[in-house]
């Protein structure tokens, strides 16, 4: 039930704009040189003080092709949510179609997709919910406070229902006091400022937390021990990954992204540092990797993404090229399939496409925010229908400063013709 003081609204548009099929594609620099200065991107961006709650659904060929062949994107806004809350601070979607987002309140909603519809709260006495991070059926939650409270998700076979039972806190109450009474130095099992990034590695019972403190701690997520810090960076660390095959990422201040391998055989530094990829001089913000960890991608306080693929032979990411649209901080990336999406600061988010010759295309200017776009999650229309191969449509969800919470759909086809289908449709 709805709390009296919420308040929702969607939007439907019917404004349809059609834009020359010989319209220029932008594309990103793809060499080490310095990237290009000028942009002029075939989308609908609109100047932000006069920018509407949504934007409306658009169409427009982001190349030239023969008529028969020519690729359409077409995108809008199909819900935003509004909740008492205040800032929506991070976004996490779990493999069953469930989206959680956190906020300045104490409150972590869970939403139903494709539905959109809120469906649960998880609530604690800590407030400000910094990261959220899913994996398999557990959900971890790091807040203000500084530390990362668990919950366990529980099929009910009587009310047939999905349940969020709280099963932990990171790090434990009892441990940490513990420490404290034995004089331990208590920044062994708590970070010193706010945590910033979550990451997991299932395949080996671990939990990665960055914080502004400049370090990464490990935590063992069996017995919910600290058994590593790491001091990754020289300044705060804004963002860390995990790829499947366990190498750790952490982008900082200092605008450089470290790449990390545990070392199995050491017990004094069971992490060590690989190589140092340097962002050219400008801090780093967010990261994202693609499905497959070929391609790495982080967005910079200039603007910039820039982006390093990872060598045939070595394995050793290569720098590649940047990516420029963005006229302010880069905040948020998320990647899925062929897309990459990323929120700014500017109060937009961006669509690319990643074509087969390693060029970026701008596909969307997703505009309405009226706030910096803090987090975003992006899934394939089909991602819920066991239809994983349908790279046609791209649903992302943005969470902004502004306290608005935003589901957009774009949708990306090689034929004009082609039915659009709407967003219910995609899951049907």
């Amino acid at each position: 039930m709805d709390s009296p003081n919420s308040t929702d609204f969607a939007f439907t548009s019917s404004t349809t704009v059609h834009n020359n099929k010989n319209t220029n594609i932008t594309r990103s620099h793809s060499t080490k040189e310095t990237p290009f200065s000028k942009l002029s991107c075939p989308t609908f961006s609109r100047s932000l003080q006069n920018s509407p709650i949504s934007s409306p659904h658009h169409h427009y060929f982001p190349t030239k092709l023969s008529d028969s062949d020519s690729p359409q994107t077409t995108y809008h806004c199909a819900s935003s949510v509004l909740r008492n809350d205040g800032q929506i601070t991070s976004i996490a979607l779990s493999s069953t179609g469930l989206l959680y987002t956190g906020s300045d309140s104490n409150v972590v909603r869970v939403w139903k997709l494709p539905e959109f519809t809120e469906c649960g709260q998880l609530k604690t006495k800590a407030s400000k919910v910094v990261a959220i991070e899913v994996s398999n059926d557990t959900v971890y939650a790091a807040y203000g406070d500084g530390r990362i409270r668990v919950w366990t998700i529980i099929w009910d076979n009587s009310t047939k229902v999905l349940k969020h039972v709280r099963s932990a806190t990171i790090p434990k109450t009892l441990g940490y006091v513990r420490s404290y009474i034995a004089g331990k130095d208590k920044t062994q099992t708590k970070h010193k400022r706010l945590i910033t990034s979550m990451a997991v590695n299932s395949a080996e019972d671990i939990l990665y937390t960055a914080s502004l403190d400049k370090t990464v701690k490990v935590w063992r997520i069996s017995d919910l021990k600290c058994i590593e810090t790491i001091k990754a960076h020289a300044e705060p660390i804004n963002a860390i990954i995990v790829s499947d095959d366990g190498v750790l990422y952490t982008a900082s201040d200092d605008a450089t992204v470290r790449v990390w391998r545990r070392n199995f055989c050491s017990h004094d530094q069971p992490h060590s540092l690989t190589v140092t990829l340097h962002a050219k001089y400008s801090p780093v913000k967010a990261l994202t990797l693609t499905n497959d960890g070929g391609v790495l991608y982080g967005g910079c306080t200039d603007g910039y993404i820039h982006y390093w693929l990872k060598g045939w032979f070595a394995g050793q990411l290569q720098y590649s090229g940047s990516i420029q649209g963005h006229t302010h901080a880069v905040l948020c990336l998320s990647s899925v399939g062929k897309y990459v999406v990323s929120g700014s600061a500017d109060s937009t988010s961006r669509v690319w496409s990643r074509e087969e010759d390693g060029q970026h295309v701008c596909l969307a200017v997703l505009v309405g925010h009226r706030g910096p776009i803090r987090c975003v999650t992006a899934f394939l229309g089909g991602c819920f229908v066991d239809d994983d191969d349908n790279e046609d449509c791209c649903i992302v969800c943005t969470g902004s400063l502004d306290g608005v919470l935003k589901l957009w759909r774009v949708t990306h086809t090689k034929n004009f013709n082609l039915f659009v289908p709407s967003l219910e449709q995609v899951f049907s």
